[in-house]
Formats: structure tokens, sequence, C-alpha cells
């Protein structure tokens, strides 16, 4: 995207908005998230992480460079204390958050449900709809009600290839349309 285009100024304008308005400090600029989300401050956002629309982020959230989260994901659970026969629930405080981890360029599904302290490793992907209680190793495709193993993204000398690309400083931002491959970098 040219630096000098309407657009870009746009969304460079909207992110000072955004990381003002919840207070991110912990995000890299690159990074990017659509209105209309729940997000805490301490979240974690490496370069070019997107989060769209409608998502809730907790504390002690890390997102990966190139992670996208589509509409309306949620990470949630382990935040309430449940188990004191002396008091309800709503009177019994919280604990601390457990930590989440989702690694580089994974890809979250809409509407998926990610309980608090998972980690997804790099290059996974969750399917649409997906409820994710147990952590998911890198580079598998996981969906449904839990999230059960699908097929494996890559195979393994895709995934050599892939992490040399994820550690490569010299990545150029390319999209694909109509299978038309556009360079922005020029």
């Amino acid at each position: 995207m040219n630096k000098l285009s309407p657009r870009y100024i746009y969304r460079s304008l909207k992110m000072k908005y955004f990381r003002f308005k919840y207070g991110l400090k912990n995000v890299h600029p690159t990074f990017f998230m659509v209105g209309g989300s729940a997000v805490s401050s301490d979240l974690v956002a490496h370069e070019y992480a997107y989060v769209g629309k409608g998502a809730v982020i907790p504390p002690r959230v890390t997102i990966g460079k190139y992670t996208m989260f589509a509409p309306n994901v949620q990470i949630l659970g382990g935040d309430h204390i449940f188990d004191r026969t002396d008091t309800p629930i709503i009177f019994s405080g919280r604990p601390e958050m457990p930590e989440t981890i989702i690694g580089e360029d994974a890809w979250i599904g809409a509407n998926v449900m990610i309980m608090a302290g998972v980690t997804i490793g790099n290059g996974a992907i969750i399917a649409a709809g997906s409820i994710v209680t147990k952590d998911v190793p890198p580079y598998e495709i996981r969906g449904g009600n839990t999230a059960k193993f699908i097929k494996m993204r890559f195979n393994e000398e895709e995934i050599e290839l892939h992490k040399k690309m994820l550690q490569s400083n010299d990545i150029k931002a390319t999209f694909t349309v109509n299978k038309k491959i556009t360079n922005t970098n020029s």
C-alpha cells in the first residue's frame, strides 16, 4: 500500500486513535484492528497482526506477527473463582488471567472462542465457529466444538520453508487477487 494513498493515511490515523482509545502501548505500528472490539490495554501484537470487528481480548494475550483474527473472535474463561462454598461466584473475585499466546502467521476464523491460557502455534489455522480448549501445535488446522485436528497446513518440507520465511527480515507484502499477484512494495 502506497504510504501517500488516502487509504493508507486513513488507516494510520484510525490506528493512532485506537492505540489512544484502548491504551495500546505494546502493539507494533503495523498492527491493525477494526473497531467495535473489547481489547485489554496490555495486548501485545507484533508486525502486521490484524484483529477483526467484535473481538474480545482479555489481559495477558500475545498475538504473533502476520496473524489474523476474523470478526467476533473471543478469548474467554479463566477469570472467575468458582470453587468457594462460602461465597456466591459473583462475589468470589477473580484470579490472575492465564497467559494466552497466538503464534506467528496463524489464522483464526470468524466466531472462534479460545479459552484463556491456550497457546496456538505458528502457522496454525482455526476454522470458523470453533471452540479451542487446548493448545494447538504449529501448522495444524483444527475445527469444531471442541476443535479437533483436521489436517496439517503444510508438509515437512513446506514447514521448513515457512519457518525460514518467518525468520526473514525481507518479506514483501503481496496480495493475490484473482490469481494475479500484486506487489505493494513497488
